[in-house]
C-alpha cells in the first residue's frame, strides 16, 4: 500500500489509520499558542499534529499528549517516532478523565470535540471523535484547571457559537479569558471558529480577527504569516 504522509517543513503526518485528518483548526491552534515554560499537555492529540508544531516552535518544551482512540494513538505514536522531536514527546493512551499527574503544566492545549450530544449526525469514528459524549466541555475545563500551573496558559479552538458556554464554564473554574481570535474563512463568511487563551490571572482582553482566504486557495497575508513555518508552500 502506498502510504503518503502530509508533509510539513520539519515533520510529516501519517493519517491513513485514523478518522481525524490534518485540518486548518489544528494548524491554527498549533501556530498560535504561547508557551512560557517547559511542560505542555496536548489533550486529544489525534495524529499528534499540534504536539509536533509546539515541539518545533519551542525547543525547550516537553510535551505530554493524550489520546483515547486506539487507531489515533498508534498513528500519533508513529508520527512522534518519525520526528526529530521525539525525545521531547510522550504519548499516553488514556482519556483525560482517567489521566492523573503530579506535574503542573505551563500550557494545556486542545482542539476539543465539537458536536453536542444531541446533534443528529450519522455515526462514524470522525464524528465520534468530535462528539462531546466522550469529553464534555465541563470535563475538559475542570480537568484543565486542576492540571494547569498557577502561571500557565490554556488554549483551545472551538466553534464560535459555543464560545459563550465555553467561557462561562471556564470562569466557573477560575479560568479567565485573556486572548481571543475570531476566525473567518473569507471576508464575506461569518465567524465560524475562535481561538481562546485562558489563565488564572485577570488580564486586559486582547481581541483580533483572522481571515484565512482572499479567494479559493489564495491566502491572506495574516494566515500566511501565521503558518509559513509549517506549510511547505507558504
Amino acid at each position: 500500500m502506498n502510504r503518503k504522509p502530509f508533509q510539513f517543513k520539519q515533520f510529516s503526518i501519517f493519517q491513513d489509520q485514523t478518522a481525524m485528518k490534518v485540518g486548518t483548526d489544528g494548524v491554527l491552534l498549533g501556530a498560535w499558542v504561547n508557551v512560557f515554560g517547559q511542560n505542555v499537555l496536548d489533550i486529544g492529540t489525534g495524529t499528534g499534529l499540534i504536539s509536533l508544531m509546539i515541539a518545533q516552535r519551542f525547543p525547550e518544551a516537553n510535551i505530554d499528549a493524550l489520546e483515547i482512540d486506539s487507531d489515533a494513538f498508534l498513528q500519533a505514536e508513529e508520527n512522534f517516532s518519525n520526528s526529530k522531536f521525539n525525545h521531547r514527546l510522550t504519548l499516553f493512551h488514556t482519556s483525560l478523565q482517567d489521566y492523573n499527574s503530579a506535574k503542573k503544566y505551563d500550557l494545556i492545549v486542545s482542539n476539543p470535540p465539537f458536536f453536542t450530544v444531541n446533534d443528529l449526525v450519522s455515526f462514524d469514528s470522525r464524528k465520534q471523535a468530535r462528539q462531546q459524549e466522550t469529553l464534555t466541555f465541563t470535563d475538559l475545563i475542570s480537568k484543565t484547571s486542576q492540571l494547569l500551573d498557577q502561571n500557565g496558559l490554556a488554549s483551545f479552538i472551538i466553534p464560535y457559537d459555543q464560545m459563550d458556554e465555553f467561557c462561562a464554564i471556564s470562569l466557573e473554574n477560575e479560568l479567565k479569558l485573556g486572548r481571543v481570535v475570531y476566525i473567518k474563512g473569507n471576508e464575506q463568511s461569518a465567524v465560524k471558529r475562535v481561538l481562546l487563551e485562558f489563565s488564572f490571572q485577570e488580564k486586559q482582553l486582547q481581541e483580533s480577527h483572522l481571515i484565512i482566504e482572499l479567494g479559493r486557495h489564495q491566502y491572506t497575508p495574516d494566515y500566511i504569516n501565521l503558518t509559513k513555518e509549517f506549510y511547505l508552500k507558504m
